[in-house]
């Protein structure tokens, strides 16, 4: 009898650090399990994930937002029974809602509210403190400590072929959703570009994801750039028959690599934004520099309705701006390193950021070979423990469908 999981994800960071390293474990262990992936609606998802999960997973059955969508309001079943239904990313209220159509036991990642844990099977935890917590709703001995799946999603991306590497250097993550690409990109590239101007010779990459695509990079380069970035136009050319960022105050292309992870572990230094990103860097001990920029905070992206602030007429956008402000203010720390480690190990920029303060503090701490081989220890130190996560979470799933 065929077995089935069916598991929940919404944005790039879900699905490239969490579901793309479990199912490819999963379908090692277990070749004969049907797995399923529901793609939920989510203000943090890039549109391209759908794309993204069937180009690089074959063996892994997609469902669209859309299909979603039909299927939790009553539409027919696009799938049999399933034995377990996981929550790996999105409102958990869509993994509560393919569990009731589905059936099966009903697992969980990192998070489960009261009212979804009462209906929780097995709570997989990335560290102690994260299983006190789950505790809180789930008894303990339905809970294991597995660690962080983006670590092995992370050591599995680096390791693959990329069709350049641009060693030595300094390369550039800016992000792949929405509100990244349009004002972060053409920041980031102004970065990068004053870099050049600083450094002439030092070798600078921009590293995208396979959820960008290249025409929406020329697009926000070729702006209008709101001026409260600081941030200058460009152009995407083709560099030898790669794709380059060629900015409108520079002479010297910038090459785009799309394995960002492998030209990353490359390079001296990565210059991202908070994310799985950071995660993802750290565990492979890349020294970075996380850029927390509050120059537009009514643009980014919140959890909950607050996100929507900005759309009303009148107040909306100052209302969004200082509710932005204020949930910043309740962090000591904005990339989840230095949340792991309890203190300020990965260096993070913070404020209304300019191209030129990002420039200067990439070049300080490039200058600074010894500061950047104690960051790289501390970084991969973090996150030592969390190797072998997605064996471990496989392991368990499979223990559970043998029951």
């Amino acid at each position: 009898m065929t077995q089935r999981i069916a598991m929940t994800c919404n944005g790039p960071g879900e699905f490239a650090g969490w579901v793309r390293p479990l199912v490819q474990t999963l379908h090692t262990l277990a070749p004969e399990l049907e797995l399923h992936c529901f793609f939920v609606p989510d203000d943090y998802a890039t549109g391209r994930e759908s794309a993204v999960a069937r180009e690089s997973l074959p063996m892994l059955t997609i469902h669209e937002p859309s299909d979603y969508l039909r299927f939790a309001l009553g539409g027919s079943k696009q799938v049999g029974p399933c034995d377990i239904v996981l929550y790996l990313g999105g409102d958990v209220m869509h993994a509560a809602r393919l569990h009731a159509r589905l059936g099966g036991d009903l697992c969980a990642y990192r998070y489960a509210p009261r009212s979804f844990a009462r209906h929780v099977s097995h709570a997989f935890a990335l560290d102690t403190p994260n299983a006190e917590l789950l505790a809180k709703t789930i008894a303990r001995e339905h809970i294991s400590i597995t660690g962080n799946l983006a670590v092995d999603g992370a050591i599995a991306q680096a390791a693959q072929p990329t069709q350049s590497t641009i060693a030595d250097g300094i390369v550039f993550l800016p992000g792949s959703r929405r509100y990244e690409i349009t004002h972060l990109v053409p920041f980031f590239a102004t970065a990068a570009s004053r870099l050049q101007r600083l450094r002439p010779g030092l070798p600078v990459s921009f590293g995208i994801s396979p959820f960008t695509e290249i025409a929406s990079i020329h697009q926000a380069l070729q702006g209008p750039t709101d001026a409260r970035m600081y941030a200058k136009q460009g152009q995407v050319i083709d560099l030898a028959g790669q794709p380059a960022i060629l900015m409108d105050e520079s002479q010297t292309p910038i090459p785009i690599v799309q394995n960002a992870l492998a030209t990353a572990v490359s390079s001296k230094l990565a210059i991202t934004i908070p994310g799985t990103k950071c995660i993802e860097l750290a565990a492979l001990g890349v020294p970075t520099i996380a850029c927390v920029p509050f120059n537009i905070p009514e643009k980014v992206v919140m959890n909950g309705p607050l996100t929507y602030l900005d759309r009303l007429p009148g107040l909306g956008t100052p209302l969004k701006r200082a509710a932005v402000l204020a949930f910043a203010r309740r962090f000591t720390y904005f990339t989840q390193p230095n949340m792991d480690a309890g203190a300020l190990v990965l260096p993070e920029l913070t404020g209304t950021l300019t191209p030129g303060v990002v420039a200067q503090a990439a070049l300080a701490l490039f200058d600074q070979p010894e500061q950047r081989d104690q960051l790289q220890q501390h970084l991969r130190a973090i996150y030592q423990p969390h190797h072998g996560a997605t064996e471990r979470m496989a392991n368990t799933l499979l223990e559970l469908l043998a029951r």
